[in-house]
């Protein structure tokens, strides 16, 4: 394990593997550098790039300095591509790649490329509603100390398979989980917006916007939006994969980052 700060003085732990352009990998909610979907997913993006594969605030090894700010998130970001040498691709899931998208509307000069997966803002008015529900549902099960339960239901609130989360306590890092549970309330403040399009018109790097084939309906909308919007940006659909989508899917999405950076 290594550490870098961040600019509020939080510590953040990383793991570094591989050898090839500098990827730092920013994951999604509930996910937690050596959780073991994620330390697959990084073990082949090692087979060609130099990957950096962190904990987010207030997950795994890393610090939590509050109070919570996005800003911070994107800090921390800037903080592990200057630990990369001060230039790097960014890979981005779920709320990952939200926070990918303002890195690289921030920090221009420091990010070579964007390759994003499945990025999970709201898709319209009615969606926001319904997530603000959820939101409030999740919220009150952490304020009553129910970090299982509130895990459970903000996955299956997403549109995650019943079968998976019925499963997930039997993971080695289903403890770990359950201690980050309270980071769901940063995650749904990523995304509970509408893609802010036009912030993003100022992207100046090179972005690959993949989607699932199997993905949800309103990923594919917020898709379209986005590769729509951000004038470098290249729409890539990934056959056969859904929001689970597998590391060597995306290899061929990040090798072509790694060109156009």
């Amino acid at each position: 394990m290594r550490t870098t700060t961040s600019q509020d003085g939080t510590k953040l732990a990383y793991d570094v593997a591989g050898d090839g352009p500098a990827l730092i990998y920013i994951t999604g909610a509930t996910c937690f550098r050596k959780f073991r979907p994620i330390a697959t997913d990084a073990a082949v993006f090692a087979t060609e790039f130099t990957v950096y594969n962190y904990d987010r605030r207030g997950r795994g090894d890393s610090g939590n300095t509050m109070p919570y700010a996005k800003q911070r998130e994107v800090d921390d970001i800037e903080a592990l591509v200057d630990a990369a040498g001060g230039t790097a691709i960014l890979y981005g899931h779920s709320s990952g790649a939200a926070l990918a998208l303002e890195a690289a509307a921030r920090m221009p000069h420091k990010i070579a490329a964007v390759a994003i997966y499945d990025a999970s803002y709201v898709h319209d008015e009615a969606e926001r509603v319904s997530y603000a529900r959820l939101a409030e549902e999740v919220g009150a099960l952490l304020a009553a100390d129910k970090n299982a339960r509130a895990l459970k239901v903000f996955l299956r609130g997403i549109g995650m398979p019943r079968a998976f989360v019925a499963l997930l306590p039997l993971f080695p890092g289903w403890k770990t989980m359950k201690a980050l549970a309270p980071t769901l309330m940063y995650d749904i403040g990523l995304t509970e917006v509408l893609p802010p399009l036009e912030r993003f018109t100022s992207i100046d790097a090179p972005v690959l916007v993949a989607v699932g084939e199997k993905s949800p309906p309103g990923l594919h909308q917020v898709a379209g939006q986005l590769a729509e919007a951000i004038p470098q940006a290249t729409h890539r659909l990934l056959a056969g994969q859904n929001h689970m989508v597998g590391a060597r899917a995306l290899l061929p999405i990040l090798r072509e980052a790694a060109v156009n950076a």
